[in-house]
This record gives C-alpha cells, structure tokens and sequence, in this order.
C-alpha cells in the first residue's frame, strides 16, 4: 500500500500548470493553400498553412475559385477565445502549387530568409564603376602582386573568396599564404548596405539559386578572387618549414593578382601531371604536400572526420529540371583548401582573442552529452565493434578502427550516425562566454574568417583583424559585447534558417526527380530503428526515408521493439541497425501541399503468420467495420 502511496504522491508532484494570458504573438505571414468551403458561393473557407504546426486559419474571400490550387500567403487577425480557428485575411497569391519558382518562394518565405532584390539605399553604397585600385586604397596594404596566387574551387563558383601560394624562401623554408577577399574595404560600418548585410547574415545556396548576402557587383565582381585582375584582399601569411610547422605568422591587408581559377579537378590534374612543372603547378603540390601533413596532425590531435551523403543534381538546360542525380565526390584537392582555410581561422582566432578578449567574434562546437552517443555505440556493438566517445580524440580512432572487410560501406554509415549525435557549431562573443572549444576539429579557439562575401561573421572579423594590425579604424559597435552577442544570436538563427532551406530544396528537387522516375527499386542501409518503422539511407541519391510497417486500412503486424540491441522484430523478421535491405522508392503526391518520398520495403519480405485456411475476417477499428481477404495463393 505504501509504494502504491509513493508512486501517487510522486506523479502529484510533477510540475503543472495552465496559460493565463499571451504577452506576445509571435504570429507571422503563413504560406499554405485554401480549403474552399463545400458551400455554394459561400465567403468563408479555411486555409491551411504549409507548416504542419500552424492550425487552420478562417479567411474571407470573393476569390475562392481562382484561388484554388495556388500557394497563397495569409497573415492572422486574430484569435477568438470561443473559436477553434484564428481569423486571417488574403494577402498575396504567389502562384499554382507544385511549379517551380512558387515552391522556391515558399521555402525561402517558411525558412524565413531575406531574398528581395537590394534596395536604392543598399545599392548606392556600392563602389561606382568603372573600378579600380586608387593611390588611398594601397594605404596600410602590401603589394603581393607578384606572387603565384591561385584559387581552387567548385565548377561554376562566381564568388571565390578565397586564393593561395606557396613558394620556397631563402633559408629553405617555404611562405605559404591565404589571401581572403577584402569585403570589409567596400561595406563600411553602419550603412544601409552594411545593415542589409548582417540582416541576411549569410548566402543561402539553393538547388538552382544563390540567395547573395552582397550585391552581385561585389559578390561576384569587385569582391571576387578571379584571374588575372587585381584584387584588394587580407592575407595570412606563414613561414613554415617542410614539416609543417608554423615558425612565424603575419597578417596584412593587400592587393594580389591571381594567376589561375581552377576547379578541383583542374588542381588535381595538375598536382598528379607528371610534365606539367609551372609555378602555379609547383605552388599546388607544395600546398598539397603540407595540407596532407596537416590533416594527419590534426587528427592525431582528435579531430573528426565525418560523413554526409550529400547529392549534386544536373539540371536539364532548357527546363532546368534535375535529370540526374549523383553523390559528390571529393578530390585531395577539397581537402588540401579546406586545411589551410582551417588553419588561417584558428590563427586568426588567436590574433582577435589575444587583442580583443572581450570582444572577438569566435566560433565553438559543444561537446554533446554523453547520452548522445547512445545510438551510435548500441549500434556498433550490434556489429560487434567498440566506439569511445570519452574523449574527441577516443572517437576519432575507434572509428578509423571501426571497419568491417566484409561490409565495406560500415564505415561510412557510423561516420553518417555519429554526424546525427554532434551540437551545432554557434558563434559567440568572448567576453560573455568561458568554453571556445571547438569538439569536431579538437582545436582551443576558432573563427570564421575565410568566406566574407558570403557570411557576415567573417566581416566583424576582419574589421577585428584590421585593427588589430593597424590598418583600419574602431567603432563603437565593434567593441561593445552585448550588441556583438546579440549579433551572434541573429546570426546563428541565420545559418540555421539557411540550412533548413538548402535541404528543403534538395528534398523537393528529389521529389521533381522521382516525378518522372515512377517506382525505383534500390538498396538501402538501416539507420535508425523505430517501435514501428525503420528509418533507411539510400547511398545512390543520399536519401532518407521511413519504411513505415503499420499501414492505414491494412492488418497491423506483430511489432516487437528492442532498444538495447537496438532491433525491430516484424512479424519473424529482424531488423537491425545498419542492415542491408531493398526498397521501392516512389513519389506520393496525394498531397499536393506536403508531397513526400515513400518508400516501401521489398526485401527482405515480411511474412505475416496467417494460417492459409482463413480466407477472410473483419476487422472493427475506430467504429469502422474494415473486411479483409487473404488469397491463399499469395506467398505474402
């Protein structure tokens, strides 16, 4: 009697309570589509807002037949206590569901991202054209346009914010250098272009469109690394020797000529040519060679190296729909501009924190929980390996352990699931936090500082640099930590917004791709088991999806759910993390408001056990009498 008292007065205790009052909506305009009323000529419908959270809204209006169909923006009134619905009203149509540009318009408007053209006021802070380096811009910059600069970027990149060299130096050691477009030169602080900046906070990049923080002018001219013209840039130069160890470090605002834009592939041919032996060719083997000394430093020290299984589709050029899919590879050459980007933040990390430790803009990732890990170590061992998640440096090396010869992909699918248990990675002000770790790359201090033409951050960054170095002035703003955490916030809130819409985009140029596709029958790897469904990776197309065992208007099977393996038993079938299995992928467009992929498991067959004498039974569920029919002849 006494334990059954305990466990009431325990549940009695939970914390309860009740809404007494709104102090503030946090109401916003609402994308979605109408719900036209069944009553003839009738004014009032409901409208149903694209997120899923949102409850239905009642709207007046005349327009109800040309309405239909389209994606159309509604903005609340008001909520009446009596009332199951707030009261909205029409306030644009945007255009018939399921095209193109209207879908593109409605995921930049639910991720909330800025994407209306610049303003006048923005756009007369741009520099006049023609444009050219004058006597007052070479003030406090050195001219390093004799060095073989060169960038190395994706095919088609317009706005190269970033260039190298590297070249031997009198004493043996070698000069490597990172120059960075020079954004902060052209958007000064506290103007209209400057606001309209650190608003967007970052470039968003969807499928088939780049939403610019900058005007094109600067994005993807004056600001742009390109060959062959000159460029106002910051550099971060090194004197290394071949071990890679940096002996001294400089930064300087600068002007640079870059001899080549390459792309991955073209940098690569000519590192891996065995003829081509010109400056720019031997300044990229140099970088390659200590890039790859770098790296094994770096994750000596614990850093992680991750998977995630990221598509690239090509377009039709005439109706720019996605015809083929593919999963992007990556060259030494990626991983040869990602080191030394990394590098040039962490030492200019250090520069900013050591002038400024109050108020430099940095850049941390949390260690996660310890029962983050859980998935992935319960998963593991159901394979019969061991991860340490103790330390950064213990999971680094118990997943470079983790292999298996006879399931080559393994490897990838841990890297993949221990992606899903990291913290975001947040940018912060020094002087109101104490923990700069950053956990994936296992270092004490990072900033961004590499990508000014499309992250804001980078911009407070190099205005921080600048005067730290002498060459540009202060502000009040730049040193005042409260306005710089409130920056932070907005600009977290930003990239967060701006991921969320990438993927938005790449799930519905899937769903565009699999329109014309039909079925697709394809192998999969388990990810994640649910109590009633088993969440799968389809390596070809990078693609996740749910197969979902309890259907709607079909027989439930016998489900019995393990955490502790972790496993899903399905009538006498097992599944497990990291299983192979096949599915058939198809587009359901019942919805046309919320169209998903569907997947269906083809394999391994899942047998319900029903004696084969019965041929049929009725089934009364929610008050609905639902009649089956088994054909004995069926092997499922």
């Amino acid at each position: 009697m006494s334990s059954l008292k305990t466990s009431v007065s325990k549940d009695m205790l939970r914390p309860t309570g009740r809404v007494v009052g709104i102090i503030k909506r946090n109401w916003r305009p609402y994308c979605g589509m109408l719900s036209k009323s069944q009553i003839k000529e009738a004014r009032r419908h409901l409208f149903t807002p694209a997120d899923r959270r949102i409850p239905r809204i009642r709207i007046e209006t005349r327009q109800a037949d040309t309405l239909e169909g389209q994606r159309i923006i509604v903005a609340i009134d008001g909520w009446p206590r009596n009332s199951r619905y707030p009261n909205g009203h029409f306030v644009k149509n945007l255009g018939s569901a399921g095209d193109k540009e209207t879908e593109t318009e409605v995921l930049l408007l639910e991720h909330d991202v800025p994407h209306q053209a610049f303003s006048q006021a923005v756009l007369s802070f741009l520099p006049k054209m023609p444009w050219s380096i004058t006597e007052e811009d070479m003030k406090h910059r050195e001219d390093l346009r004799h060095l073989t600069v060169c960038s190395v970027d994706p095919p088609g990149c317009t706005d190269i914010d970033d260039a190298l060299h590297c070249r031997e130096i009198g004493n043996g050691n070698l000069e490597v250098g990172v120059h960075i477009a020079d954004v902060s030169h052209f958007i000064r602080p506290g103007n209209a272009l400057d606001e309209e900046s650190v608003k967007r906070g970052t470039t968003v990049y969807l499928c088939e469109k780049r939403i610019d923080m900058v005007p094109e002018l600067l994005s993807s001219n004056l600001c742009s690394l390109r060959s062959n013209v000159d460029r106002l840039a910051f550099s971060c130069i090194w004197e290394m020797n071949h071990k890679a160890e940096i002996l001294k470090t400089r930064f300087t605002k600068s002007i640079i000529n870059s001899k080549a834009s390459l792309t991955y592939a073209e940098a690569q041919m000519r590192i891996d040519s065995a003829t081509m032996n010109d400056d720019i060719t031997l300044s990229l083997r140099g970088l390659n060679k200590l890039a790859k000394i770098l790296k094994k430093k770096r994750i000596e020290n614990g850093a992680l190296t991750l998977a995630s299984p990221e598509v690239r589709f090509h377009m039709d050029s005439e109706t720019h729909d996605p015809i083929d899919l593919q999963t992007k590879e990556l060259k030494e050459t990626n991983s040869m501009v990602e080191e030394f980007m990394l590098l040039a933040n962490i030492s200019v990390a250090q520069k900013i924190y050591d002038e400024f430790p109050e108020f430099a803009l940095l850049r941390k990732h949390p260690a996660p929980p310890p029962s983050n890990y859980d998935i992935l170590v319960k998963a593991a061992k159901s394979k019969n390996l061991e991860i340490k998640t103790d330390s950064a440096k213990a999971l680094a090396e118990s997943l470079d352990k983790a292999e298996s010869p006879t399931f080559p992909y393994l490897n990838t699918l841990l890297r993949i699931l221990t992606t899903r248990c990291m913290m975001q990675a947040v940018y912060f002000c020094s002087g109101m936090d104490n923990d700069f770790h950053h956990y994936g790359l296992a270092s004490p201090i990072y900033t961004h500082f590499t990508s000014p033409i499309r992250r804001y951050a980078d911009i407070i960054v190099h205005r921080l640099l600048a005067v730290a170095i002498g060459a540009d002035s202060t502000y009040p703003e730049l040193t005042d930590k409260h306005k710089l955490a409130e920056m932070c916030k907005n600009l977290n809130y930003r990239h967060k917004m701006a991921q969320y819409a990438q993927r938005a985009s790449v799930a519905f140029h899937t769903q565009l791709f699999f329109k014309t596709k039909g079925v697709v029958n394809e192998d999969a790897y388990i990810l994640f088991v649910r109590k009633n469904a088993i969440v799968v990776l389809i390596p070809k197309y990078g693609l996740e999806g749910t197969v979902f065992f309890e259907e709607k208007d079909k027989p439930t099977p016998k489900l019995e759910y393990n955490s502790e393996v972790p496993s899903l038993t399905v009538e006498d079938t097992i599944f497990h993390v990291f299983d192979k299995v096949k599915v058939n992928i198809m587009l359901d467009d019942s919805n046309i408001q919320h169209q998903k992929m569907r997947m269906v498991l083809v394999e391994p067959k899942v047998r319900p056990k029903i004696p084969r004498t019965i041929l049929s039974f009725i089934n009364v569920k929610n008050h609905h009498v639902v009649k089956w029919k088994f054909n004995p002849e069926e092997k499922t």
